[in-house]
C-alpha cells in the first residue's frame, strides 16, 4: 500500500463508490483504480480524472509517500509533493528575500534525525526516511540561514532569479520568473501552489491598461494563463475561466501596441485562444470537436491562418497547439489526422517533438490501436518518440 493509494481509497469509500463505479465515472479501467489503491504508480492525468469523478480538487488526492523508483515508467511521482514543497517552496513578490530562523537551531537534534535517517536508508527502510526528509530539508536550510547570516541557498535557478530581480526592483523580470515557476509547479502536480503564486503575483503587478508597457502586459497575461492552467487541472473550471479573461484583456491591449521582443516570449490573442483549447481537452465535459473545428481548414487557429499571419514554423506556441489538435483527433478516433499533425511539426522541429509527452501519448495510442501495418510516417515517428520512452 501507499499513502496515495490509501488516500484515493478513503475518498472513494467516503463517496460511497466501488472501484468499478469510480473507474466508470472517471473513464478509466477498473484495474487502474485497483492497482493505484494497492500501491501502484499513477500519472497526473489519471489522478485528475479520478478527482473530477469524486468532485474534488486534484490536490486533495495527493499525499506524501515513499517515492517509487522511476526507471522508464511514465507515471508522474505525485508522492513527492511534500518533499518538493520543502526543496522548492514557491517564491513570489511577497515572500521574504532573506528568511531568518527565529531561534538558534538545535543542531544536536537535527544531527540525531539525520543519522537515524541514514541508518534507515542503509537498512532499506525507506518509510522513515520519506516521513522525515521534508522537515530535515527545512531545518537544514534554516540552520544554514541562521549561522551564515546570509541569503538562503538557491534551491533552484528560478528562485535565485526572482530574489535577484526583486533586490534591484526589477518587477518585470521577477514576474516573468514567477510565471515560469508557476508553470513548473503545475508540471509537478502542485496545483494549489501554482495557482496561488500566479494569481498573487498578477494581482500585485496588475497594470493600468492605458499606460502599461508591452512587457508588463505580457507578464501579467502569462501569469493569468498559468493560473488558469493550474486551476483547470485542479478541477476549478470557474476560477480558470475568470483568470483566462484577464489574459484576454492583456492580449486585447497588446493588440494595439504589439511588441514581439518581450522577454517572456510571444503573447497575443492567438496564444490565449490556443491555451483555451488546450484546457478544453482537460476540463470536465471538454469538447475535442471544438478544438478540431477551430484548428483546421481556414479557421482562426489553423495552420493556414498561422502562416498567413507570418508565424514561423518553429514557434513553440503554434507547435504546442498542433499537439493539442493531435490529441483531439486521437480522442475522436481519427488517428491518421493526429499523425499528420505530428508530421507537420517533425519537418522543422524534430528535436523538440521527440521530447514532448503529449506527442508520445498520441503515438503510443496510434501504435497500440493500429490493427493494420503501420504506415511509413507512423514507423518513423514511433522510432523518434517511443524508442527511449
Amino acid at each position: 500500500m501507499s499513502a496515495l493509494g490509501d488516500n484515493v481509497r478513503d475518498k472513494r469509500l467516503a463517496a460511497g463508490l466501488t472501484q468499478e463505479t469510480l473507474a466508470h465515472a472517471a473513464g478509466l479501467a477498473p484495474s487502474t483504480v485497483a492497482e493505484l489503491e494497492q500501491g501502484g504508480s499513477v500519472r497526473i492525468e489519471t489522478l485528475h480524472k479520478l478527482a473530477r469523478a469524486l468532485h474534488l480538487k486534484t490536490s486533495a488526492l495527493m499525499a506524501s509517500s515513499t517515492p517509487e523508483a522511476l526507471g522508464n515508467q511514465e507515471s508522474s511521482p505525485v508522492g513527492l509533493v511534500e518533499l518538493r514543497n520543502a526543496l522548492t517552496p514557491p517564491v513570489g513578490l511577497a515572500d521574504d528575500l532573506r528568511p531568518v530562523a527565529a531561534d538558534a537551531p538545535d543542531l544536536a537534534a537535527l544531527r540525531h534525525v539525520v543519522r537515524g535517517g541514514s541508518s534507515s536508508y542503509d537498512a532499506l527502510k525507506f518509510e522513515p526516511v520519506a516521513a522525515h526528509l521534508p522537515q530535515v530539508v527545512r531545518d537544514s536550510a534554516s540552520a544554514v540561514t541562521y549561522f551564515d547570516n546570509g541569503p538562503d541557498l538557491a534551491y533552484h535557478a528560478l528562485s535565485g532569479a526572482i530574489r535577484d530581480a526583486r533586490a534591484v526592483d526589477d518587477t518585470n523580470t521577477a514576474a516573468t520568473a514567477i510565471g515560469i515557476m508557476s508553470w513548473l509547479m503545475t508540471r509537478q502536480g502542485r496545483f494549489d501552489d501554482a495557482e496561488r503564486l500566479a494569481i498573487e503575483t498578477a494581482d500585485r503587478i496588475e497594470p493600468r491598461i492605458s499606460q502599461a508597457t508591452p512587457e508588463r502586459l505580457s507578464s501579467w497575461g502569462w501569469l493569468a494563463l498559468h493560473a488558469a492552467a493550474a486551476a483547470v487541472r485542479n478541477n476549478r473550471a470557474k476560477e480558470a475561466a475568470a483568470v483566462r479573461r484577464m489574459a484576454a484583456s492583456a492580449a486585447s491591449a497588446l493588440g494595439r501596441q504589439p511588441d514581439e521582443n518581450t522577454r517572456y516570449g510571444r503573447f497575443d490573442a492567438t496564444v490565449v485562444a490556443m491555451k483555451d483549447l488546450e484546457d478544453e481537452l482537460i476540463r470536465d465535459g471538454g469538447d475535442p470537436y471544438r478544438v478540431i473545428e477551430e484548428s483546421t481548414g481556414k479557421a482562426p487557429l489553423s495552420d493556414f491562418s498561422m502562416r498567413a499571419a507570418g508565424v514561423p514554423e518553429t514557434d513553440n506556441e503554434w507547435n504546442r497547439h498542433r499537439l493539442t489538435t493531435a490529441s483531439a483527433y486521437v480522442m475522436v478516433g481519427d488517428r491518421e489526422s493526429a499523425v499528420d499533425r505530428l508530421v507537420r511539426i517533425e519537418s522543422s522541429n524534430a528535436d523538440w517533438l521527440k521530447h514532448q509527452r503529449p506527442a508520445q501519448d498520441v503515438m503510443r495510442t496510434v501504435v497500440q490501436g493500429r490493427k493494420r501495418k503501420l504506415t511509413r510516417d507512423m514507423r518513423r515517428l514511433s522510432n523518434l518518440m517511443l524508442a527511449d520512452a
